[in-house]
């Protein structure tokens, strides 16, 4: 058995300001809603680095200090396995605006359900925040996706 495999880095960033929340309600039909602002991580770049470019590219804010809170993964139908970092930080500069993903904004933290979330996003929040949670799991089960928090 082969101990390499594989992976996909990705992450997404909680942005907190008080009891609001940035959101991205992003556009790309192969995953769209409302969820944090994120992407993959490039070849030799950190996992921070990476995480506080993303954040830049998607809403014009310098973040600080992202906390890694949890992660999310799978695999690919190509088998590989895909790896989500969640972080989240309340430090950050700059002047907001949206990108091509989608439309960036501010959302009292209690209202977010009222959104159309991305898939799971719910889910994957109650990792983000949760202190007895760290993992956001998707596995197939007789072809269908279903999740386990761990």
């Amino acid at each position: 058995m082969a101990r390499t495999e594989q992976a996909i880095f990705c992450n997404m960033c909680m942005i907190t300001h008080g009891d609001k929340v940035l959101v991205l309600d992003r556009k790309n039909p192969d995953w769209p809603g409302v969820t944090f602002p994120g992407g993959h991580v490039e070849k030799e770049e950190s996992f921070v680095e990476a995480i506080i470019r993303e954040v830049f590219e998607e809403t014009g804010l310098t973040i600080e200090s992202p906390l890694l809170c949890g992660t999310k993964q799978f695999q690919t139908v190509e088998g590989a396995r895909y790896v989500v970092f969640f972080y989240k930080t309340c430090k950050f500069s700059g002047e907001l605006k949206s990108s091509h993903e989608g439309e960036v904004f501010w959302i009292d933290r209690k209202d977010l359900g009222n959104y159309p979330l991305a898939p799971a996003m719910e889910a994957m929040v109650q990792v983000m925040e949760s202190e007895q949670l760290s993992e956001f799991y998707y596995y197939q089960e007789n072809g269908n996706w279903k999740y386990k928090l761990l």
